[in-house]
């Protein structure tokens, strides 16, 4: 019974019966062509049984593995090495399929190459996933064919892997290289000028290609013979905290992903950079009440503690409570802090039932509300109008496109931060204001 499932037919054997087939359809007209479409039955059946023979005279023919890390990155590329060996002595066609976790939705992946003896094929494949959570890879499956290409032998290898998907720790470490290197304006960073001196001398060091030329210390680097920096860190750390509205207007879409893995993502690297800078970066989340609260600290685990929290983090289905919000702020957070709000407005009639709290919490604390663009109504927005309906879509989309403008200018005139951004550019634009208040000594 294990040996009938680990069988398959060939597709090229179907093709040699249709050949035998159109010879004894062909031999009521040629009759001699019935005796030879008999000689290619059997000579079919013995090549049958000579290639089950030589597939499976050898219980492990090949070994495969496919190699999974504990955790992939939301949002991003992730690839899935795979090593298979060819044990056999003779040369084999391979055919991978590997069941996908149900995530992806993606049915149809294949691999084909020919192997041979004792040598290894390593190929790699990636996987985007666009959901946080626990992902199920199913059995990576190798059918192994000969040159007869009649008959395959399927091997099953790695069954029931689990993977967890977190936040984007790949986007956190490209942002995190970016600082460390002063490049950050290769992706749309600025570079901002500090005001004033809110820096205190800390250690000197060996100079590392992207230190400041200016902190370089002649006097040690002449005494040990090599270039020697000043090293020098913020006087005092202050607490920052990301706040992500979990309500209904997160779940949106853009690019497969919602609002709230955007800013799921933009919290993980803003609070890497934050912790780089020596402040203390905390977390609320909130929707009917607050559900998350990580206290802010400085410690060097307390990223790991902000991605445990990112990790379980979902999306409700209810308006947000911010008179719940500011209560809890109110009472919890007691020092002024740099508060980072993630949410989402579509008209300025949804901002001004909430002004009251935002307004009372920026009263204590620097407050920075951040809502994003609708990029699909770009298109439309970018339209030609050649008929009466696209000018009706055209208007109400840049009727849309002036709201967001009006909130920000609302925010404004209230005392309020606001970053209105495309999803996309995010994280950018967080960690650019965020660069700002430090320059201007805002925090």
């Amino acid at each position: 019974m294990n040996f009938i499932k680990k069988l398959y037919i060939h597709e090229r054997f179907y093709a040699y019966i249709t050949i035998i087939a159109a010879t004894f359809l062909v031999s009521f007209w040629f009759p001699i062509l019935y005796v030879i479409a008999w000689y290619l039955v059997i000579i079919l059946g013995v090549l049958f049984v000579s290639d089950v023979f030589l597939l499976f005279k050898d219980k492990k023919g090949i070994s495969a593995r496919r190699i999974l890390t504990q955790k992939f990155s939301n949002s991003d590329n992730n690839p899935i090495p795979i090593t298979i060996k060819n044990n056999y002595n003779f040369k084999i066609e391979v055919k991978v399929i590997d069941e996908l976790p149900e995530q992806f939705q993606k049915r149809d992946f294949e691999q084909v190459s020919s192997i041979n003896p004792s040598n290894v094929w390593e190929f790699e494949y990636t996987v985007k996933p666009v959901e946080r959570g626990e992902y199920y890879f199913g059995k990576l499956n190798v059918y192994v064919s000969t040159f007869l290409k009649i008959v395959s032998k399927r091997y099953q290898f790695q069954e029931n892997e689990k993977v967890a998907v977190y936040p984007s720790y790949i986007q956190m470490k490209k942002y995190e290289f970016l600082a460390m290197s002063n490049r950050l304006t290769e992706f749309g960073l600025k570079k901002i000028r500090r005001i004033g001196h809110t820096l205190e001398f800390e250690q000197i060091k060996n100079y590392i290609i992207g230190d400041d030329v200016r902190t370089i210390n002649w006097k040690a680097t002449a005494k040990r013979s090599q270039l020697m920096v000043n090293q020098y860190q913020d006087e005092k750390s202050q607490p920052i905290y990301s706040i992500i509205d979990t309500g209904r207007v997160m779940k949106m879409p853009f690019e497969e992903l919602k609002l709230l893995d955007y800013s799921i993502n933009a919290t993980l690297a803003f609070s890497n950079i934050a912790l780089r800078k020596n402040d203390k970066a905390g977390l609320l989340t909130f929707s009917k009440k607050v559900d998350t609260v990580v206290a802010a600290s400085n410690k060097k685990t307390h990223l790991n503690t902000i991605n445990e929290a990112l990790y379980s983090i979902s999306t409700q289905y209810s308006d947000s409570d911010y008179g719940f919000l500011y209560a809890f702020i109110k009472r919890k957070i007691t020092q002024r802090s740099l508060l980072i709000l993630y949410t989402n407005f579509e008209h300025i009639s949804s901002l001004k039932r909430q002004i009251p709290f935002l307004k009372a919490i920026a009263k204590q604390h620097l407050l920075v509300v951040v809502f994003f663009e609708n990029t699909e109504l770009d298109d439309l927005i970018n339209e030609n109008a050649e008929d009466l309906q696209t000018i009706y879509h055209k208007t109400i989309a840049e009727k849309f496109a002036y709201e967001k403008r009006l909130i920000v200018k609302e925010l404004e005139s209230k005392g309020i931060y606001g970053i209105l951004t495309k999803p996309q550019k995010l994280t950018v634009n967080v960690i650019n204001k965020y660069l700002e208040f430090k320059a201007k000594g805002f925090i």
